[in-house]
């Protein structure tokens, strides 16, 4: 018995679901619309005859292609689809007609003529368009063409739309995940800015560091942002330049670093300082940059970039620049946020420019109390300068002329002279006498200390620098700063004298950003600086510098008609202060004291008077004479030798007095006015040598 002729077109039906339920189940695994058109073309081709296919999706609300999917299998020319305006295409009529349409005959066909001129070029002569529609909503539409006239039965047009519907729900399955991802990413997105901004507010009040705050906002904003650079620029002292205070790149060519400087003009960064307003630009221009930022900016390759202004109080405090190499990589909706984050940035700038200036005000306050102790605590209790001699009224002349000006003064003279008293006269007289009087003893202070004395240090700027600290030249700002034996400052230390004589800049020990001090020097010095100048121990152009207004004290020896004075002065203020009361000092004595050549000046005069009231029982001052045997007259080799012997007897008398002890507050160098080293160096002179027990 044979089979009934309807077996082959069963047969057929049969293979045709198959292909359906395996395209199902190969389309619900497809979230992306372009592997889901791939995996439908490959599929159907075994089940359905064509030579062409095409998915549209529409977005009716603006009236665009969502997105467009053609295969042609062996097209004779390429179909460009933009030449067909979208209401005369085949897929927008079954989407807005939302039934099938098959056309039998491409040649015979009026309602899309320029379509269907397209399609003969391809060899294309029958076409079948289905709607691609779900119960929620339309979607686009599929179409497919074949060589053959009529190719398109309507047994087949069913079977397709069965094929159509459920490519509908899987298109419109990949779309809702497609917006699921989109909003996830947003979500995620917005949490991590909303993040930011929470950091940077917590920020705010956890870290006050300048240069640290802000070096951890731009690691923040660059994650959050998925650039490749974030950085803040400052403006520098002066104001005409912007500096790159903090940076985050990673990924760095080594053209744009930390601590670089860039012109106002010429740079985006510095149109954003100007104007205050953000900037989005992209790849950098010569004709528009200035030639150093345009090197910087080709050179790491940057191809767009974001610029926003730090405003805080109606000023601009500096700029956050982002930078990427890619093109277009920022949003108007990123300058909106990014404008936020800078208004935070701005706060924390200001904040931290203020704890700034409160520290450096605490700290200075609490240096000048130190240095008010310690001149509370300072033995010489001098109001005034005592005398009135010829050669120190001419000083004093000096002192009244040079105080009112902004000169630098190189006092000169032999030690112990009073060198230290002019200059705080020079001081006291100038306009500056509201302000600090800062000293510092150029050789009391060890060579690899002195810098860190003068200039400061940054924390970490060597071994045992647990804290910053800053040096007299920034504590004297406005003040004054006298500088004491400056003839020992190393020659290697000079120069940067020199630099804040000369352009009032300098740099702390382990620190790169220049301070300015207004600061006047006042210098002294027992020692020849031109012979040193000559020398090659001190150099040239600083001495110039420092010897603008010299003035020299004279010794004691050559103002002999003070001594009295300065005896009875001395007298009075000792006994003040050992509760003694001396009324009484014999001609006798007062003569030996005024024959007496004084080698160690004032201060040895002061140093004899203190053991004098000391060793004095009653209201007469006891001073041991023959301590003070006065040069005998002759020649000149016999005045030395006396001399001489004087100032041995004198030393080996304070020796017994402090027990030998040369050093420290009580030792004989304080009694004799003069340096440790300058006492061991006159004791070998003398033949002076500790007594064996």
């Amino acid at each position: 018995m044979s089979a009934p002729p309807q077996a082959p077109l069963e047969a057929q039906r049969a293979a045709r679901y198959e292909a359906l339920l395996r395209l199902l189940q190969l389309l619900i695994t497809q979230r992306d619309p372009t592997a889901l058109f791939r995996t439908l073309a490959s599929e159907l081709r075994h089940v359905v005859s064509f030579d062409g296919i095409s998915l549209v999706v529409y977005d009716e609300a603006v009236r665009t292609v969502r997105f467009s999917m053609l295969e042609i299998v062996n097209p004779s020319e390429e179909v460009p689809p933009s030449e067909v305006p979208l209401e005369e295409t085949l897929s927008w009529w079954v989407y807005q007609h939302q039934r099938p349409l098959v056309i039998p005959c491409v040649e015979t066909e009026t309602r899309f003529p320029r379509l269907m001129g397209l399609l003969r070029q391809c060899g294309v002569r029958s076409l079948c368009g289905l709607p691609l529609t779900t119960v929620h909503r339309r979607l686009g539409g599929l179409c497919l063409g074949s060589v053959q006239p009529d190719a398109y039965s309507e047994e087949e047009v069913g079977f397709l739309s069965l094929v159509a519907d459920q490519i509908a729900l899987a298109i419109d399955d990949a779309l809702n995940f497609e917006a699921a991802q989109r909003v996830q990413a947003e979500l995620r997105r917005n949490n991590d800015r909303l993040q930011l901004i929470l950091d940077l507010t917590n920020s705010l009040v956890s870290n006050l560091e300048l240069r640290d705050l802000l070096r951890a906002i731009s690691a923040s904003v660059r994650r959050v942002m998925q650039c490749d650079v974030v950085g803040v620029a400052l403006p520098d002292a002066e104001g005409d330049r912007l500096r790159v205070y903090a940076l985050d790149f990673p990924d760095s060519k080594g053209f744009v670093q930390e601590g670089v400087l860039l012109p106002i003009e010429g740079s985006p960064l510095g149109a954003v300082f100007r104007t205050g307003k953000p900037m989005l630009h992209g790849r950098p221009d010569p004709a528009e940059l200035a030639p150093e930022v345009y090197r910087m900016a080709a050179g790491e390759g940057f191809a767009s970039g974001c610029t926003l202004p730090l405003i805080s109080r109606h000023r601009v405090l500096g700029t956050l620049g982002l930078g990427r190499r890619q093109e277009h990589a920022f949003t108007q909706d990123d300058v909106d946020f990014l404008m936020q984050v800078a208004s935070q940035v701005a706060i924390a700038i200001e904040n931290a420019l203020a704890y700034g200036q409160i520290a450096a005000l605490k700290d200075q306050l609490a240096q000048e109390k130190l240095y008010l102790e310690d001149e509370i605590r300072s033995e010489m209790h001098f109001e005034d300068i005592v005398g009135k001699s010829a050669a120190l009224r001419r000083v004093l002349q000096q002192v009244e002329t040079v105080a009112p000006t902004e000169a630098t003064v190189l006092i000169y003279g032999e030690t112990g002279t009073g060198k230290e008293l002019i200059a705080r006269a020079i001081h006291q007289l100038s306009p500056r006498r509201g302000r600090a009087f800062v000293k510092l003893n150029c050789a009391a202070i060890p060579t690899g200390l002195l810098e860190s004395e003068l200039f400061g240090h940054e924390k970490g700027a060597f071994t045992g620098a647990i804290m910053q600290r800053i040096g007299r030249f920034e504590l004297a700002h406005r003040g004054t700063v006298f500088l004491d034996e400056i003839g020992e400052i190393p020659l290697e230390l000079q120069p940067k004298l020199l630099r804040v004589l000369q352009d009032r800049e300098f740099e702390r020990l382990g620190g790169s950003r220049t301070l300015r001090t207004d600061a006047r020097l006042i210098a002294a010095t027992n020692r020849d600086l031109a012979v040193m100048v000559e020398e090659g121990t001190f150099r040239a152009d600083l001495f110039y510098r420092l010897n603008v207004f010299p003035v020299h004290v004279p010794p004691l020896r050559e103002r002999p008609e003070d001594i009295p004075l300065l005896v009875r002065y001395f007298a009075q203020q000792f006994a003040r202060r050992l509760h003694k009361t001396i009324d009484t000092i014999l001609s006798d004595t007062m003569q030996a004291l005024v024959r007496y050549p004084w080698p160690g000046n004032i201060r040895e005069l002061q140093n004899i008077i203190e053991r004098a009231v000391i060793l004095s029982p009653g209201p007469v001052l006891q001073v041991p004479l023959a301590d003070l045997k006065p040069p005998t007259t002759g020649v000149s080799s016999t005045n030395h030798d006396t001399l001489q012997e004087i100032e041995r007897k004198h030393i080996l008398a304070v020796l017994a007095e402090t027990n030998w002890v040369l050093g420290g507050p009580n030792g004989a160098a304080v009694r004799l006015g003069m340096k440790r080293s300058t006492l061991q160096f006159r004791m070998r002179k003398l033949g002076i040598s500790r007594p064996s027990k």
